[in-house]
């Protein structure tokens, strides 16, 4: 039965959750602020559900918290805001989160954004065949311990930022455009926005440093890592 972690300061929207996920066949772990969201963090969980505007810690630092342990950074984590725009949800996705749904929340689309998270997931390990350690140039990219060396200095990347540069630099040569970046990273069933690709790469290039180069812009149509 997957472990879902449900936390909003919101009590009646904590118990209509929890009963529709429990509905299908989810355990539900529940907590009401970002300090006993921590408390209450499972040793296993399948996925996390966060509210960002909480009490004591916000969704947003208690993720950080969380996936500062390696053996969480793989769990999907979805957001939950109250607020309309895209900063929230750019904000989020920099972090590294799955998935972003918008109050109020329809049980429907939850469910199927956490069946979709945790497919996602589910497929990731079933592909016993995929690169654990790409060495390229200056970087050796640990997929196991989410952990980049450049000129063999330890550089860790919040995890999207890891997986966009670990999938670039296992295919070099190749240009991907956003959108298949999008799909290749974040997955066909997460909705976001074009920018989300474009904010990532800045930051990967930033952490790179003088090799910043190695990841090329096309113009016109997306990004590749160039061939050492």
């Amino acid at each position: 039965m997957p472990k879902i972690l449900l936390v909003d300061d919101e009590p009646d929207i904590v118990e209509f959750l929890k009963y529709n996920l429990e509905m299908e066949d989810y355990e539900v772990i529940v907590g009401y602020d970002g300090t006993e969201a921590l408390k209450k963090l499972p040793e296993n969980p399948d996925l996390i559900i966060l509210d960002i505007m909480m009490p004591n810690l916000d969704g947003f630092e208690v993720y950080k918290k969380i996936t500062a342990k390696p053996k969480y950074r793989d769990i999907p984590v979805i957001f939950l805001t109250a607020k309309s725009g895209e900063m929230d949800e750019v904000k989020g996705l920099e972090l590294g989160a799955s998935d972003y749904i918008q109050k109020p929340i329809s049980p429907k689309k939850l469910i199927a954004r956490v069946k979709a998270n945790l497919r996602k997931v589910s497929s990731k390990k079933d592909e016993s065949e995929e690169k654990k350690e790409v060495s390229i140039g200056p970087l050796v990219i640990d997929k196991v311990k989410y952990l980049v060396k450049i000129d063999k200095d330890d550089v860790v990347f919040p995890r999207k930022e890891f997986e966009l540069l670990f999938f670039l630099a296992n295919n070099p040569g190749r240009v991907y455009s956003r959108d298949e970046l999008l799909r290749e990273v974040w997955g066909s069933d997460v909705f976001v926005v074009d920018r989300t690709v474009d904010v990532h790469i800045r930051k990967i290039r930033e952490k790179l440093g003088t090799h910043s180069d190695l990841i090329e812009t096309v113009k016109g149509v997306g990004y590749k890592f160039k061939s050492v």
